[in-house]
């Protein structure tokens, strides 16, 4: 027997159940951390978890890894089953995992994000570098700590040896995140408020800034929306959410490969500068118009494939 109850909802009660889903979910998985985290790390060591920096041993990082991939799998990829399942019956089908794409998208989709990166580097320079009136330095101190923190911790997972912990944060810090953030936002939150706006446009505008917002790094919550609203149209243009998952996924694990590359010394560590220097600002241009091209051969290739509201 079917369970139809919540299929013909509003859009602002889906809203609302997948808030309750999503913390639901998140409360669970917090719950079986800590019965699998305790026996292993001990019960005051997760009960107190010390702040990471440059003396933090590795078993403690290897705890924070530990908690972040099952908030990952709590917070990303556990609920956007549920309310497929809840809100049309197939989870598949109602986060686009079974829609076709072929190789040339993907071609497409990798030598885009690769060419994008002096874009996103001028963008998230620019970003850095924002600053507040006198009056709001109070926010902007606690979302300086925020920022150092969040550094502190991404420092620390990508500082590794060994191609094995390598693949790791590959798996961790790219593959997981490529496709639960692109399950939730994309494949839930974004239909919700396309069908409650009546546009993809503000669909893919208000989840993307709803996805910058979760990350709590606010000095690369721009690039971080331009990112998201890319992802967005290109699920809307191709009606499949394999394409930005993989878009996703190639960002990310651009930027961990290539730290893998420069803590070993095996690279210039100016490469994350490119396009964001007085000496590179012609590459961040030729990086938005190639970024600009490749989206448009990607919509016109997926022509007939755009999702309908």
């Amino acid at each position: 027997m079917e369970f139809t109850a919540f299929r013909d909802l509003k859009p602002f009660s889906q809203l609302i159940i997948a808030a309750f889903i999503v913390m639901a979910s998140i409360f669970l998985f917090f719950v079986v951390s800590l019965a699998v985290a305790i026996p292993i790390w001990g019960f005051n060591t997760v009960l107190h978890l010390p702040a990471i920096n440059s003396g933090t041993p590795q078993r403690i990082i290897n705890l924070f890894k530990f908690i972040q991939i099952v908030q990952a799998i709590g917070f990303f990829i556990v609920p956007p089953f549920i309310l497929g399942y809840l809100f049309h019956g197939k989870s598949n089908e109602y986060l686009y995992l079974d829609k076709s794409f072929n190789s040339q998208s993907v071609f497409l989709v990798v030598l885009m994000m690769f060419f994008a990166s002096p874009l996103i580097n001028l963008i998230g320079e620019l970003n850095s570098n924002m600053s507040f009136p006198e009056w709001l330095s109070g926010v902007e101190e606690w979302m300086r700590n925020a920022e150092e923190n969040a550094a502190d911790i991404t420092e620390a997972f990508l500082n590794v040896k060994t191609i094995g912990g390598l693949a790791f944060n590959v798996f961790m810090i790219a593959l997981l995140p490529a496709v639960g953030e692109e399950l939730l936002f994309r494949g839930v939150i974004q239909k919700i408020f396309s069908k409650m706006t009546r546009s993809h446009h503000w669909g893919i505008w208000i989840s993307a800034i709803l996805f910058s917002a979760l990350h709590m790094q606010f000095y690369g919550f721009v690039p971080r929306v331009l990112l998201g609203a890319l992802f967005g149209y290109m699920l809307v243009w191709s009606g499949s959410i394999w394409l930005p998952i993989i878009a996703h996924f190639m960002n990310n694990a651009i930027a961990v490969i290539a730290m893998y590359f420069i803590n070993n010394g095996m690279m210039n560590p100016q490469y994350e500068e490119i396009g964001s220097t007085g000496d590179s600002y012609y590459m961040a241009g030729i990086s938005l118009a190639l970024t600009f091209v490749f989206l448009m051969m990607l919509k016109r290739q997926n022509a007939g494939k755009e999702i309908v509201l």
